[in-house]
């Protein structure tokens, strides 16, 4: 039976504390675990490989530990303008190597340290840990192994794995995904990535910094699509002055050669390297589960159909992260995850608005963005003004050696509200938290630009750029 709230929950399991049974220990499944124990539920988490899930296990902690290696290389790159060279007058830069084992050694470490973090705070909650496969066996009953948990809500957690092109499966070897890069013990010579997505872009850059010859293969019309137009052009500058080779198509097939990579694209041409990334997007891990059984709904895709608090179309049984298909965001993951479980438990619950999601690409530089794109706010009729302000102009910039990236707002030309931004440069995503907080909380750009910020800093451009929205309102009428 469906739990609708918290009185019902204890009556249904006569008088006692509700149990919630979550399956999947990434960020949707711990942090859920969290939230139903300190509302006084019997928790029982089930996680097949480690806690943390994909997120910390074989996705965004290990990558961005590699990208964060990689970007402390464009400091030596930036050194000789800066005055900084070694004793003997070479380049800094020209005197670095790159020791991809220990570099992944690290990571494997940051990796094992993160997942008994979150062990001890799951387990230190009284939180159950069940390591094992589980399956759903009816709307109120999860069986793992040769037990059974009756649960009077069920969350499932499941994420997603790196989606497999026929003809281009990998092997752990040469042809790689990205959850296989971490047991490479030298740097690849020549990394073929196919993919300019997120995934794609972000291991594409690390690796060219990192010192490999990189190819990227872009099946859209540009890198990163789905980002601002604007950022996606200046990131693609940057590629190309870093020496990456950019080609448009599709891979058909990939072979290991044994002594490198063949990567034939569905137009007939061949490229040779020593090694192939493929980074096509992920498909959830909902099959085989019990779901469509125990009457859970799944799109043509296999993802979990939820509605804005995680309820599935069973009763009972709510879903977070990637296995939605919501948005491939541990944050995002996270919140479901919280939200289902306070609706479950009869706690208030504000259901999850996409339009405030801030998102990062961690590329270098760094793609931030919040709320509605210019190209929703087109789609949507709404008026609305840019302002656009490159971070080369900034003094603390200046400083730091930066010239590439750039701050813009989206500003509604009747209200000043700001409706949303993109952050271009080093650490945009923790420079885009300001706007962020105004695109939740539908401050204005005057709002913005009247708070004090540090001088010199980058953030600076941020208050410069809402101030120069001012009177879009005036403007509009002059026009």
């Amino acid at each position: 039976m469906r739990v609708s709230g918290w009185r019902d929950a204890v009556r249904l399991n006569g008088g006692m504390s509700p149990r919630v049974v979550i399956i999947g220990g990434g960020p949707g499944g711990y942090e859920a675990a969290l939230v139903a124990v300190k509302a006084g539920a019997e928790v029982t988490l089930v996680e097949r490989h480690g806690l943390g899930g994909n997120a910390v296990l074989t996705d965004v902690v290990p990558s961005k530990t590699v990208i964060a290696t990689a970007e402390w290389l464009t400091i030596a790159y930036r050194a000789p303008e800066l005055g900084i060279r070694r004793p003997d007058g070479a380049d800094l830069a020209s005197s670095l190597t790159v020791d991809m084992a220990q570099v992944n050694a690290r990571v494997k470490a940051l990796v094992r340290k993160q997942s008994e973090d979150i062990a001890d705070r799951v387990e230190g909650n009284g939180i159950r840990v069940i390591a094992g496969e589980a399956r759903l066996d009816g709307p109120g009953s999860v069986v793992v192994g040769d037990e059974r948990l009756e649960a009077d809500a069920v969350l499932l957690a499941v994420g997603a794995r790196p989606r497999i092109v026929p003809g281009c499966e990998p092997d752990g070897e040469r042809v790689l995904t990205w959850t296989q890069l971490y047991d490479l013990t030298e740097l690849p010579e020549h990394l073929i990535v196919v993919g300019s997505g997120v995934t794609g872009a972000e291991f594409a850059g690390a690796y060219n910094l990192l010192g490999s010859r990189v190819t990227l293969v872009a099946s859209g019309d540009r890198v990163l699509s789905r980002e601002d137009p604007d950022a996606s052009a200046q990131l693609t500058r940057v590629f190309l002055d870093r020496g990456m080779t950019l080609v448009g198509g599709r891979a058909a097939a990939v072979e290991n050669t044994g002594y490198g990579v063949s990567v034939t694209l569905e137009d007939g041409r061949v490229l040779e390297g020593s090694h192939c990334l493929m980074a096509v997007g992920s498909v959830p891990n909902t099959e085989g589960i019990g779901l469509e059984e125990s009457g859970v709904e799944l799109d043509a895709r296999g993802l979990i159909a939820v509605d804005k608090v995680s309820r599935t179309t069973a009763r009972g049984v709510y879903a977070a992260g990637d296995c939605t298909g919501v948005l491939p965001l541990a944050s995002v993951a996270a919140t479901q995850g919280r939200i289902a479980m306070a609706h479950a438990l009869g706690d208030a619950v504000t259901p999850i608005d996409l339009n405030l999601v801030a998102s990062n690409v961690f590329t270098v530089p760094e793609i931030a963005s919040v709320g509605l794109s210019e190209a929703e706010l087109r789609d949507r009729g709404l008026f609305y003004e840019v302002s656009r302000l490159d971070l080369a102009r900034n003094p603390r910039a200046k400083m730091l050696g930066i010239d590439e990236g750039f701050v813009k707002i989206f500003g509604h030309t009747v209200t000043g509200q700001v409706f949303g931004a993109v952050v271009v440069g080093p650490r945009a995503g923790e420079h885009i938290y300001p706007l962020s907080l105004a695109v939740a909380h539908h401050l204005t750009v005057d709002d913005v630009a009247s708070a004090f910020t540090v001088y010199p800093s980058l953030t600076g451009t941020v208050s410069e750029a809402a101030r120069r929205l001012h009177g879009m309102r005036e403007r509009r009428t002059a026009s």
